[in-house]
């Protein structure tokens, strides 16, 4: 399946590579950078290169590229499924997935990627089955290891690798049981000039962290799970019981883990959080532009919209920018030809705006299209779509755990058209 992986980072450097089958070139990679410097945004690089005797399949992650190399024809869905739980890996082992803190502790790396893949195919991708096989690094296991020559590799077969619920490892205790889980939402939009939804979807995840302990079965319910059409479940949840009474039924991994996600493109579904009024225009003569954007809150059934970020691309031919803004800070990069308004938190008695004069370059062409704007939020204690957990239950289990739900709504790819 998979021959070889390259790890890859924005600025286009080849930082770590690993072969299961046979050692492909690097060479391979050129039509990587072909299609990446065709892409405006990372984001658009195409998940799949056909080369003449190769697939490409990659993901971006962590501002980190990673590129499979496929020589066979195989569901390009599976295999990238299988590079987001690797980038997942990395993220639960290391705290975060980035270019140096892989080099840091690339030989627990090369030691993952060997246990992930057999001879190309997955083999142990749970998080509890690799903490057993590769204990993950600490300062004092490092400094052990240093002076004694160990390793991080365990000397046991991990307990639940044999176990009809390989998930979740054996003889599990803890002094706090609890359960917390975390319901995410992405809204990704397209608003017209005039404010009129062109295109919403929601992209859903539910986070969980379960440390609980003996072999609980939980029981989770949600107050409208008829709103949730298209889904995506963990291995643990039972779906014949989702199927028949709309309910998550599942013996929980250990730790942290994804429960579900899933996918609303109901257009009467999806709540557009914040208006635009916005302003671009530039003038056929005298070089110069002029910009007014204005954000205001519309439906966020009462919370408070944060971490607000308004992002503009600029024509080629905008040198400068003379602004004026009412509430956060601008700054516009003449090399980029980006703008970057962070407002931060939203103000509803007093909204903010930003206006001011654009500079273009002398005898330049007016541009033949005004930019789009990309929105960036954050809706603490709110899911956008209207999901609600009613309870979770437990069983098999006497004790009573902890148990907590938060909600998140944040902007996805949210543009809106001048």
């Amino acid at each position: 399946m998979i021959h070889s992986l390259f790890l890859i980072n924005n600025g286009g450097d080849l930082f770590l590579e690993k072969h299961w089958k046979s050692v492909i070139s690097r060479s391979v990679c050129d039509y990587f950078f072909e299609a990446r410097e065709k892409a405006v945004e990372p984001d658009n690089v195409p998940p799949v290169i056909r080369t003449p005797h190769h697939y490409l399949i990659n993901i971006y992650r962590e501002k980190i590229f990673f590129v499979s190399v496929i020589q066979t024809e195989v569901p390009p869905l599976f295999v990238i499924e299988f590079l987001h739980r690797i980038a997942e890996t990395f993220q639960d082992y290391f705290g975060e997935c980035s270019e140096t803190i892989i080099k840091d502790n690339v030989v627990i790396v090369y030691e993952l990627l060997e246990e992930m893949l057999d001879n190309g195919f997955p083999l142990a991708t749970e998080s509890n089955i690799l903490k057993e096989l590769i204990r993950p690094p600490t300062i004092l296991r490092s400094m052990v290891n240093t002076i004694t020559g160990s390793s991080n590799v365990g000397e046991t077969l991990p307990t639940g690798q044999l176990s009809t619920i390989p998930w979740r490892r054996a003889g599990v205790k803890y002094t706090n049981n609890e359960a917390y889980f975390d319901v995410v939402e992405e809204i990704d939009a397209i608003l017209d000039k005039s404010g009129t939804t062109v295109f919403a979807e929601i992209q859903g995840v539910i986070d969980a962290c379960v440390k609980m302990s003996g072999m609980p079965d939980l029981t989770l319910s949600f107050m409208n799970p008829r709103l949730l059409d298209d889904v995506s479940f963990h291995p643990c949840v039972r779906y014949k019981r989702w199927e028949s009474e709309r309910v998550i039924s599942f013996i929980p991994p250990d730790g942290n883990f994804q429960l579900m996600s899933y996918h609303i493109s109901a257009q009467n579904l999806v709540a557009i959080p914040v208006y635009v009024k916005q302003n671009i225009s530039f003038f056929e003569t005298g070089s110069s532009g002029r910009l007014d954007i204005t954000v205001g809150p519309k439906q966020t059934m009462g919370k408070t919209v944060e971490c607000l970020v308004v992002t503009v691309h600029m024509p080629k031919v905008v040198l400068s920018a003379n602004l004026n803004a009412t509430q956060g800070t601008y700054n516009y990069d003449p090399v980029t030809k980006i703008l970057l308004w962070d407002i931060g938190k939203l103000n509803p008695q007093k909204l903010p705006n930003l206006k001011g004069s654009l500079s273009l370059q002398s005898g330049a062409p007016k541009p033949e299209e005004n930019p789009s704007l990309n929105i960036d939020l954050k809706i603490q204690q709110l899911a956008i779509s209207g999901l609600k957990v009613n309870r979770l239950d437990m069983y098999g289990e006497k004790y009573k755990p902890f148990k907590g739900v938060k909600y998140v709504t944040k902007a996805g790819k949210f543009q809106v058209r001048t």
